[in-house]
């Protein structure tokens, strides 16, 4: 059975919630690492990638479409080489190594891309579930925090948690 090595690793930055990174789109954020990785590796040619995988679990608004596709298209890749974007939650660039591993040893790849990409920043707010399958309802119902707010025994605990001023005052009406 052939071989499955992992060639390079790279990575970006990690960072926070509406940081520096919260302008970039999944997508150009992907392409960063993939433009990094061409340049690196110049002996590479690149037309010979036989498929980019990428986890991204979000694939809501802007992310909706394939991620993986986009990046590599992005980063300057040839428009021949594919991509597949995985979404298992929290272990979706896990699976994708895995998956580019068990290509290779099956013989059915000889070159892949695999990793994973996420921004949490530019995630889209969720709106909760229609009551029938047409409805044109955008509702937005009071959280529990509300009721729980009014019986005090959460704000007790969120002040403490939190180090501020008493909830009552910021969330209850």
């Amino acid at each position: 059975m052939t071989e499955a090595l992992i060639c390079d690793a790279i990575r970006t930055p990690i960072g926070r919630y509406g940081g520096a990174l919260a302008g970039v789109r999944a997508d150009d954020l992907a392409a960063i690492p993939l433009k990094a990785l061409m340049a690196r590796n110049p002996q590479v040619h690149w037309a010979s990638v036989d498929d980019i995988i990428l986890g991204c679990a979000n694939q809501a608004g802007e992310d909706n479409r394939n991620v993986a596709r986009m990046a590599g298209l992005l980063a300057g890749l040839p428009v021949e080489v594919p991509g597949t974007t995985v979404n298992r939650l929290c272990g979706s660039s896990l699976d994708c190594v895995g998956m580019a591993a068990r290509a290779i040893k099956s013989g059915e790849t000889d070159l892949m891309i695999a990793g994973g990409v996420e921004s949490m920043s530019r995630a889209p707010f969720v709106m909760g579930k229609a009551e029938s399958a047409w409805s044109r309802s955008a509702a937005i119902y009071d959280t529990t925090i509300h009721f729980t707010c009014r019986s005090g025994c959460l704000c007790t605990a969120l002040t403490a948690a939190l180090g501020r001023r008493p909830c009552r005052r910021a969330f209850c009406r």
